[in-house]
C-alpha cells in the first residue's frame, strides 16, 4: 500500500488492485474491439475505426452495423457488468456474506415479476417494461430492508429475508407465466433469461450515466465500510452511525443493479461473482470496490460475446451462459462455507 499526498490530502494507493484493475478494463476492452469487428457482417478493424473516426472510408451500411447495433450493445456489456460488479461488492461487504449479491437477495426477482406482469397481463412496449423493471426492483428492495430492519438490520436477516421475498416473487413469477398464452410467455421468458441482443442507446445511456454517477458515491461512502465491518457498537464508538451509513450504500447498490437489470434484465450471478473474483485477484487488500466493477465488466463483455459467437449463426442470450458457468461458483462458495464453518 503506497500513501500519496495530493493537495494536502493524503490518498491510498494499492499497486496490486491498480494492477488488476486495468488488466480488467484491457480485457473488456479487447472483448469490446473484438465485439464490433465479428458477426454476421464481418469488419476488419480498420473499417471500424474508420465508422468512430468519421474517416472517408465509412460506408452508411458499415455506419450502422457498428453505430446502431454493436457499439450500443458492446458498450451495454461494459456499463452493466460494471454496474452489478459494483452493486455487488457493495452488498456482500455490508451484509459481510459472500453469498450476498442483487439476484441472490431478490433484487433481480422484484424486476422480473414486474416485467412479467407488464409483458403478459398489459402488453406494454420495451421502454414500459425497463421502466417497471426499475420500479420493481426498487419497491423490492425497500420492502426487504423495511422486513429486516427489526433493532438494526443484520446482514444473516436481510439474506434471509431477501431469499424468502425472492422465492415469494419467482412463484409469482411462474403462475403468470402459466396463465400466459405460448407467445406472451415466450416473450417475457427471453426478457427474464437475460439479454443484450437488441439493445439500442436508449438502453445503454441510463446505466452508463448511473455507473458515472453512482461509482463516486460508493467510493465516498466507502470509508463507512471499513467501521462497519467491525459491528455496529464499534462503529458508533468511532464516529459512524451505523444504519444511515449502511442505508446509504445499500440504496447505492440497488439503484445500480435495478437500472442494470432494467436495461438487460436479470442477468445472473455477475454481481456475485466480480466481488469474489476481484477480491481473490487483490488478496483481501482494500475494498476493491473499482477491480469489482472492472471486473464485472470484463466478464459480462467475455460473456456477451462468447454468448453471440459459440452457436453462430444461432445466439445464446448472455444471462444462459452466466447461469451456466456461475452455479458451479455458487456451489464452490456454499461448500467452501460449510468447510471453514462461516460465510465470510
Amino acid at each position: 500500500m503506497t500513501v500519496l499526498r495530493l493537495a494536502g490530502r493524503s490518498v491510498r494507493f494499492d499497486r496490486r488492485a491498480s494492477l488488476v484493475t486495468a488488466g480488467a478494463l484491457l480485457v473488456a476492452l479487447a472483448a469490446t474491439v473484438a465485439a464490433l469487428t465479428v458477426g454476421d457482417y464481418p469488419m476488419p478493424l480498420a473499417d471500424v475505426l474508420g465508422v468512430l473516426t468519421g474517416g472517408a472510408g465509412a460506408t452508411r451500411r458499415s455506419a450502422y452495423v457498428i453505430l446502431d447495433l454493436r457499439l450500443p450493445r458492446a458498450l451495454g456489456a461494459v456499463a452493466v457488468g460494471a454496474a452489478f460488479g459494483l452493486s455487488g461488492a457493495i452488498v456482500q461487504r455490508v451484509v459481510r456474506n459472500p453469498l450476498a449479491s442483487p439476484d441472490v437477495i431478490g433484487i433481480n426477482a422484484g424486476a422480473g415479476a414486474v416485467a412479467v406482469f407488464l409483458v403478459v397481463v398489459v402488453g406494454a412496449g420495451p421502454a414500459a417494461v425497463a421502466s417497471g423493471a426499475l420500479a420493481g426492483a426498487l419497491a423490492t428492495a425497500v420492502t426487504i430492508y423495511l422486513l429486516s430492519r427489526r433493532h438494526g438490520v443484520t446482514g444473516y436477516r436481510l439474506v434471509l429475508v431477501g431469499i424468502g421475498i425472492a422465492a415469494m416473487l419467482t412463484s409469482v413469477t411462474a403462475y403468470v407465466l402459466n396463465t400466459a398464452n405460448v407467445y406472451t410467455a415466450e416473450q417475457a421468458a427471453v426478457w427474464l433469461s437475460g439479454s443484450l441482443a437488441g439493445r439500442g442507446w436508449g438502453h445503454v445511456v441510463p446505466v452508463l450515466v448511473a455507473v458515472a454517477v453512482l461509482l463516486p458515491v460508493a467510493l465516498r461512502l466507502a470509508a463507512s465500510l471499513r467501521t462497519l465491518e467491525l459491528g455496529d457498537d464499534l462503529a458508533l464508538a468511532l464516529g459512524t452511525r451505523a444504519e444511515p451509513a449502511r442505508a446509504g450504500l445499500l440504496a447505492t447498490a440497488v439503484a445500480l443493479a435495478a437500472v442494470a437489470t432494467a436495461a438487460a434484465g436479470p442477468i445472473a450471478f455477475v454481481a456475485l461473482a466480480a466481488p469474489q473474483l476481484a477480491r481473490r485477484l487483490v488478496r483481501g487488500r482494500g475494498l476493491a470496490l473499482v477491480t469489482s466493477a472492472a471486473v464485472g465488466a470484463a466478464l459480462l463483455s467475455c460473456a456477451d460475446l462468447a454468448a453471440r459467437r459459440l452457436l453462430a449463426p444461432a445466439e445464446l442470450p448472455v444471462g444462459v451462459l452466466t447461469t451456466v458457468l456461475g452455479a458451479p461458483l455458487l456451489i464452490w462458495l456454499l461448500a467452501r462455507a460449510n468447510r471453514i464453518g462461516r460465510t465470510g
